[in-house]
């Protein structure tokens, strides 16, 4: 006889202002041995500065846990709506002053 666990259910407050969400389309990722930083930019046509529009800061275990949660969601995706097309041809600069990164 299996030993089952009963589910943990967790509540999740989503303010307003946070459910609007905020686009990004450049991320920047930096780490120490004790956390992984993640920036999430928005980079405008023609315009010589970037702003971050969120920094989530993650522990290198949750950071694992979010790669393979977004390698299931990205091959969900693909199995619905078809291959994600990767625009080789984006050259944004990978240097704002601090560490580099990759996106």
């Amino acid at each position: 006889m299996e030993d089952k666990k009963p589910q943990q259910q967790i509540n999740i407050d989503l303010s307003e202002d946070l459910a609007e969400g905020e686009y990004a389309n450049l991320a920047m990722i930096a780490h120490s041995n004790s956390e992984f930083v993640i920036d999430f930019i928005r980079m405008m046509p023609g315009l010589p500065k970037a702003k971050v529009k969120a920094r989530i800061i993650m522990t290198p275990d949750h950071t694992r846990r979010l790669l393979a949660a977004l390698k299931d969601n990205i091959q969900r995706y693909e199995e619905a709506f078809g291959k994600i097309s990767t625009d080789e041809g984006v050259n944004f600069p990978l240097n704002f002053g601090g560490s580099g990164g990759e996106a």
